[in-house]
């Protein structure tokens, strides 16, 4: 790689070089852990999402490294960046599919990249790590909702309140349901740790450009704050509220 002409330019793109690889590894883990649960193997895909976690901490750490990056250090370079944003991070978008945050509407910004496209609309069409765990509590003798199993998993997983009641149950009853319980404490842990990186993405933002709009046509801290209202397992924190009610 030559030299950039911008002594802290390099420090930008290596963070998002690692990020892209790092996320890389995530999306290979949880692609990997759906197909587990699939078969029933939830032993493999508690220890795949296991690793993610550890992954999430490396990626929420790292922003640290960029957040040394000051407003004038950043200024002098920006104007090279043209149109690039993590916005247009394939992997990322892939991330989000898998863990259920779909989104049809994303699929013509990768138009351009064939194999980005190919892969996105297979993972649109497939069921997330969401869908396929709720189907494994099914098959396993819980009362999972018929509308739930049946639904078309193309789209954005919506709030079912039927669902929260079988938490509940688990929850309550974790020593019958030991395996499962786990399974539901570790995507919880797996959305924290989804979201703490959201945050420290938006501070490192605002802490570089404040609220200037961001590369590549996005609005910048104000579309990285918006991010932080996604969640991917409304009612595994639903069923907190619930708990000893």
């Amino acid at each position: 790689m030559s030299k950039p002409e911008h002594h802290d330019e390099l420090l930008f793109i290596i963070q998002h070089q690692t990020t892209e690889l790092w996320l890389k590894l995530v999306l290979h883990e949880l692609r990997s852990a759906a197909a587990w649960l699939r078969n029933d193997d939830l032993g493999s895909a508690l220890k795949g999402i296991a690793r993610v976690k550890h992954i999430q901490k490396t990626l929420t750490e790292q922003w640290s490294v960029l957040a040394t990056l000051t407003p004038t250090e950043y200024s002098q370079f920006r104007g090279f960046l043209g149109n690039s944003s993590g916005f247009q991070s394939a992997q990322y978008r892939a991330v989000e599919f898998v863990l259920g945050n779909k989104n049809r509407k994303m699929l013509p910004v990768f138009e351009s990249d064939p194999e980005a496209h190919a892969m996105l609309s297979e993972l649109l069409a497939a069921p997330s790590i969401y869908d396929e765990f709720l189907a494994y509590l099914s098959r396993h003798g819980l009362d999972v909702p018929a509308s739930v199993l049946d639904r078309d998993v193309s789209r954005a997983h919506e709030f079912t309140p039927e669902l929260v009641p079988l938490f509940k149950h688990i929850y309550e009853h974790a020593a019958d349901n030991w395996s499962a319980y786990e399974a539901c404490e570790e995507l919880v842990d797996l959305e924290d740790n989804f979201q703490l990186w959201r945050f420290r993405h938006l501070r490192t933002v605002q802490r570089t450009i404040g609220m200037k709009a961001g590369t590549g046509g996005s609005s910048g801290a104000a579309f990285l704050q918006k991010a932080l209202e996604l969640t991917f397992f409304r009612e595994l924190f639903a069923v907190r509220t619930e708990i000893g009610q």
